[in-house]
């Protein structure tokens, strides 16, 4: 799938397990979301030139190549449904202890949720390295000075990371089978869908959105706003 798509599914997917979710409060909630948002990119760190890769120049870009050294390649180790939100998410545990490996991880998620939705954010601040990491580092401050301690990082990691294998399952490239792959390189693709097509950009893309919006309304006190509206509205009719 394409960036955008991970996000937005991403972001989905956060919406959608706020009630089971470590965090309270409308911030920890927002944070948890857009954690998982931007951590469904995470697993394109395997390869340079990807977003993740491309998004603060060096400092992203040579642990990639590292990562995708480490893991196999494009679309192998951090792909896996089992493995690798395991992997990730326990590294995150040793981050969400202290407070600067928390912003760190915070950024990083905020910078990959605003490089990979570009496409509906005016300007091109966010596309650019210092503009991201400048608005990455600013909302996650701001994000951890009003919550409590993210213990839930790792919980976010692990979603976003299990949501992107989800959707790269859903194309003919396909993810690694499980844990397996390590014996034998085979591979599980369950459609036909190929990245980048129609069905993706008017389908998906329009479906993950309306999904995040939808399980706003249901799993936070978004709709409380609009309840003297409805009321008066009501009561006029």
């Amino acid at each position: 799938m394409l960036g955008h798509s991970h996000a937005l599914s991403g972001l989905a997917a956060g919406a959608a397990t706020l009630p089971w979710a470590p965090v309270h409060g409308p911030v920890a909630q927002m944070s948890w979301i857009a954690a998982a948002g931007g951590f469904a990119m995470l697993p394109d760190l395997d390869h340079r030139g990807s977003t993740v890769s491309d998004m603060w120049g060096p400092v992203t870009d040579v642990p990639s190549g590292i990562v995708g050294s480490l893991t196999g390649g494009h679309r192998w180790g951090t792909h896996d449904a089992v493995l690798a939100p395991l992997a990730l998410g326990g590294l995150a545990v040793l981050a969400a202890d202290t407070y600067w490996s928390s912003l760190l991880l915070m950024a990083l998620a905020i910078g990959l949720a605003l490089h990979a939705l570009h496409f509906v954010i005016p300007g091109t601040t966010e596309t650019t390295i210092v503009g991201n990491i400048a608005l990455s580092w600013a909302g996650a401050w701001w994000l951890l000075d009003h919550s409590p301690q993210p213990t839930w990082l790792p919980w976010a990691v692990a979603l976003g990371v299990l949501t992107h294998s989800a959707g790269d399952a859903l194309t003919t490239a396909g993810i690694p089978v499980p844990v397996l792959w390590l014996l034998r390189r085979t591979r599980l693709a369950l459609s036909p869908l190929r990245t980048g097509t129609v069905v993706e950009k008017a389908v998906l893309v329009p479906l993950f959105l309306v999904a995040t919006v939808a399980f706003l309304w249901i799993n936070t006190d978004v709709r409380s706003a609009f309840d003297p509206i409805v009321d008066r509205f009501l009561s006029a009719g």
